[in-house]
This record gives structure tokens, sequence and C-alpha cells, in this order.
């Protein structure tokens, strides 16, 4: 067990890093409130990442069907991963959008950007837009788990008002998207 103290009132006055994995780290945070109650809180710290909104020629949305396991379930997502040490977000869009759908997008342009989980984890997301595709060689190595969906503005508003897209970070990205358009 990793013990940190900082000595910061009104703020985090220990930070204990309770488990570590290639993932993600779990810390619990004595923090002390401007009541001057303290409280425990457990965070996930979880590097950034990127999700993209994927826009073909005919104007139709890329999504990818994978299951996830946390949930045990199939899910309909925007693609999506991590940033790679050294690599700027736009490249790691680039790079994703190649491993999970076997377009490289020409033109990459910063959505928004937001706090994934912020009750408990520090990721936060960065959503761009994918356009201009063209066809690229896939490269991950389990793109035999990832089918990829395209689906009209129209059919993605129902997917997600029906509950067929239930990913947070797809609905999020998704709904900026459309309200920008």
């Amino acid at each position: 067990m990793n013990t940190e103290t900082s000595g910061a009132p009104g703020e985090t006055v220990e930070r204990c890093v309770v488990y570590t994995s290639k993932v993600i780290n779990v810390r619990q945070d004595t923090v002390i409130f401007h009541d001057g109650s303290t409280r425990t809180r457990d965070v996930v710290e979880y590097p950034d990442a990127v999700a993209m909104v994927a826009v073909d020629e005919n104007d139709d949305l890329l999504l990818v069907r994978q299951y996830r396991h946390a949930p045990a379930a199939e899910l309909l997502e925007i693609p999506a991963g991590g940033i790679d040490a050294g690599e700027t977000p736009e490249d790691a869009v680039r790079r994703e959008m190649q491993e999970e759908t076997g377009y490289f997008p020409e033109r990459v342009e910063r959505l928004t950007s937001f706090y994934s989980a912020p009750g408990y984890s520090t990721e936060v997301l960065h959503v761009f837009l994918a356009a201009d595709l063209k066809p690229a060689r896939l490269v991950a190595e389990d793109t035999d788990e990832i089918t990829l969906v395209r689906a009209s503005r129209a059919e993605v508003t129902r997917m997600i008002s029906g509950g067929t897209i239930r990913d947070g970070k797809s609905i999020a990205g998704l709904l900026f998207y459309l309200n920008l358009r």
C-alpha cells in the first residue's frame, strides 16, 4: 500500500493507492470538506481516451458492435480507445479508427471533452469528428470481435431514444454532433 500525505486544508489530506494494474490505479483519498468533516473517496485513476463520431461519404455514422465484459452485454458504440504514451489525441483518433473500423480519417476535428464518470474516475474522454474516411488495413488483433454498423442520423436518433445505444460516451458524442449539424 502506497500512502502520500498532503497538508492542504479543505482538500485531500491523505492519498493511499490500494490497487495498481496495467490499466488502472485505485486510490482512497481522505478529504476534509468545508464544514470540517472528513470523508473517504475511492478514485479510479484511468488514462484519458478518445471517442470518434465517424461520418462516411453518404453522411452515415459508423458504429461498432462489440461485447463488453463489465455489463456482460454486446453494445453498439462509437469507435473509441486509449491514447498511447507520447501520442496526441488526434494521432490516437487516426490509429483507433484504423484499428476498429478499417478506415483512416483524413479530417479530424475536436468536438468536445468530458469526464466519463466524475464521481469516481479521473478519465477524460475527448470526442472528435472523423470524416473524409479512406479504406485502410485493419491492424488490431481483436477485430473479429467488432462488427461495423452504418446508420443514418435518423436511425441513430431512434437507436438512442429506443435504448439500442446504451453507452454513455456514444450517446453524448452522437447527440453533441447531431445537435451541431
